[in-house]
């Protein structure tokens, strides 16, 4: 499985139908949103199907007094009866929901908590107080489950964040957890809150993930692959400067090993300039940089070539030569798409210092295909060229495409 989101869905899925992951490993090639979007439809129905209970159910809550029911609930119900039910009762009587949050044991809540119907977490989430919840996650987090764990991430609001911040202090437990929240903006949110909260517990969280396991860096890329553009550069800025380059370089090696080279790209697209620089001037990045170049092959996913481009532009002359003859090397209709690749993502100057420091072969192969099978106008490409200050090392680029291309 090669893709980190793509995984995380179809773990979820696979709790929610409760079978085993192999018996739906085939279902991997309905990729992420498919899947997420399949397990919501899935738990939806698996819920539905109780609703006349659940109406039985409601009917009591306003006749029987919490301080009498729940002592006996805790004794005698299964928490699988109990979490089932407790959504669906909760929306239709909120106030007595998070009373009865109050007034339950952090560990029968806990054991509640993977029984929820998702689709009222979140409306739950607004009138629960942040409190009784942050014992509930902590205490998840103390079993590991991190699966139950992390829809309640995903559907904390802001007060429930900083809560988070201030009361949660397992780092590697709220990373893994977030992995499988599947909104982007909750987990930017919660990210961000890391970055600007009081305690300022990015530093030391990145921290662990450079000290941790293969599977806890594979979970802090696909939370950090997916936050917004701003947040991903103010990570990047304190993972670099709390890392020495070892161990980005060993971070590196281990997103390659597992396959999670496109959230890597995903990634690393968004790093500062300076941070870019520092990445470019990693010697993990000359060794892996006709890799790089390769991974992108047949894709037009912008975000994938932004992460190749904008390091690989900033590195020494010899490892552009040779990414930018890998580069050559890719399929033909890649290499035709490429200069609109270039333009929609504003990415002609970080390609154009790739391709200055190849051999005038791999400047006429490019001219040549760009000059015949596309409809780049020479005028806006030596613009382009001029603007960087690189006329007279991509004069067998231009040269080429002037010659051939049609009147």
């Amino acid at each position: 499985m090669t893709d980190l989101v793509t995984n995380a869905q179809l773990v979820l899925l696979a709790r929610t139908l409760h079978v085993p992951l192999e018996r739906i490993a085939h279902l991997e090639r309905l990729g992420a949103p498919r899947l997420h979007e399949l397990q919501q439809r899935m738990s939806g129905k698996l819920f539905d199907q109780h609703n006349p209970v659940f109406d039985r159910i409601s009917s009591l809550v306003p006749i029987v007094p919490l301080g009498i029911s729940l002592p006996i609930v805790q004794r005698v119900v299964p928490p699988t009866m109990t979490g089932r039910a407790a959504g669906a009762v909760g929306v239709q009587h909120p106030k007595k929901a998070v009373d009865a949050l109050t007034r339950l044991t952090v560990a029968y809540a806990a054991d509640c908590a993977p029984f929820l119907d998702p689709r009222t977490v979140g409306q739950l989430a607004d009138d629960a107080p942040p409190a009784p919840v942050i014992e509930i996650v902590n205490e998840l987090l103390r079993r590991r489950d991190y699966i139950t764990a992390g829809p309640f991430l995903a559907f904390a609001t802001p007060e429930l964040i900083r809560a988070v911040e201030a009361g949660v202090p397992d780092d590697e437990g709220l990373i893994r957890s977030a992995a499988y929240a599947y909104s982007g903006e909750h987990i930017s949110a919660i990210v961000r809150q890391l970055l600007d909260g009081n305690s300022r517990r990015l530093p030391g969280l990145l921290r662990t993930v450079i000290d941790g396991s293969k599977e806890l860096r594979l979970a802090a890329l696909s939370v950090f692959a997916r936050c917004a553009p701003d947040v991903i550069s103010d990570v990047g800025d304190i993972l670099f400067d709390t890392a020495p380059p070892s161990a980005i370089a060993d971070l590196i090696s281990t997103f390659l090993g597992a396959g999670a080279t496109a959230d890597m790209l995903r990634f690393l697209g968004q790093l500062s300039p300076p941070t870019l620089t520092r990445l470019a001037l990693n010697p993990v990045t000359g060794d892996i940089a006709e890799d790089l170049v390769g991974a992108v092959d047949g894709s037009s996913e912008l975000a994938l070539w932004r992460g190749v481009l904008e390091p690989l532009a900033r590195t020494p002359e010899t490892v552009r030569r040779r990414a930018g003859a890998r580069l050559a090397q890719l399929d033909t209709a890649t290499l035709v798409l490429l200069p609109a690749i270039a333009q929609a993502a504003r990415l002609w100057a970080p390609l154009l210092w790739v391709l200055a420091a190849t051999d005038v072969d791999v400047q006429a192969r490019l001219g040549e295909l760009w000059a015949t099978s596309t409809r780049l106008d020479p005028d806006f490409l030596e613009r382009r060229i001029t603007d960087q200050r690189l006329d007279s090392l991509l004069a067998t680029l231009t040269a080429t495409l002037r010659v051939l291309r049609p009147l």
